[in-house]
């Protein structure tokens, strides 16, 4: 076989793999009677609600932002040859355990904080549907306990939490939809940064002044800022990246 054309077909083979792979998510999401019935009662609605808001459906990436302590969710949408995000929709958080600060060890309750991504998304939930947060990254592997960091935590249904970010069924199934026509339009990776609150000024005056005695947590908080401030200022993520002392780096 002549080079070139052994060189085309070994770039095209893991673009074949990955369009079978997304190919038999697809059938295995659609074939789940929960995701059937969210699709049926959400999809249609999120794309003429993305139309009205001259947005394009389905989205070629999302992008969702949680807060702690204002109990929200937000979800960003890009556009077609774009580099930034807008803001699609504000979902409420219906309950939430723990304090601000992250997650350290199984069994403490807390919702983690910092940039983690959507890793599996879970038709048959025992709280209804759920997408399961990255946690734990290699931050929470160096700062939290040994071999007893945790892990299952999930955006989901049911308004019940130990630790996770719970919706309504109804929100839930919104959220599933829209996200999971992303993944199917090609996301591979969909990031989900968690922060304690809005890390404005007042935000930040807020922390420094009810966490004083938690240097620990100001000196975490700090290292999520600038990505915090960046998006803010431009609506693009930067790049996640770590220091050796278990801090992000931007």
């Amino acid at each position: 076989m002549p080079l070139k054309k052994i060189l085309f077909f070994v770039f095209l083979l893991p673009i074949a793999v990955h369009a079978q792979s997304l190919q038999a998510f697809k059938e295995a999401q659609l074939s789940a009677s929960r995701v059937q019935e969210a699709w049926k009662k959400y999809n249609d609605v999120l794309a003429k609600d993305f139309k009205i808001n001259k947005l394009t459906y389905p989205p070629q990436s999302v992008y969702i932002r949680a807060f702690k302590a204002q109990n929200e969710l937000e979800i960003w949408v890009k556009e077609p040859y774009q580099t930034t995000y807008q803001l699609y929709k504000l979902y409420h958080v219906c309950a939430l355990s723990g304090l601000l600060g992250p997650k350290r060890k199984e069994g403490d309750k807390q919702v983690p904080e910092g940039y983690y991504y959507i890793d599996e998304f879970n038709p048959q939930s025992e709280y209804h549907l759920s997408m399961r947060i990255s946690y734990p990254n290699y931050i929470d592997s160096l700062t939290g306990k040994k071999n007893a960091l945790g892990g299952n935590i999930y955006i989901h249904g049911g308004c019940v939490t130990v630790g996770c970010l719970p919706m309504t069924n109804d929100t839930i199934e919104e959220i599933y939809i829209l996200v999971l026509n992303a993944k199917l339009n090609g996301q591979e990776n969909i990031p989900i940064h968690i922060f304690p609150t809005r890390l404005n000024k007042g935000g930040w005056h807020f922390l420094v002044k009810e966490y004083a005695n938690h240097l620990d947590y100001q000196a975490f908080w700090m290292s999520l800022k600038p990505g915090y401030d960046y998006f803010e200022k431009h609506h693009k993520i930067l790049p996640t990246m770590y220091s050796e002392d278990g801090k992000y780096v931007n």
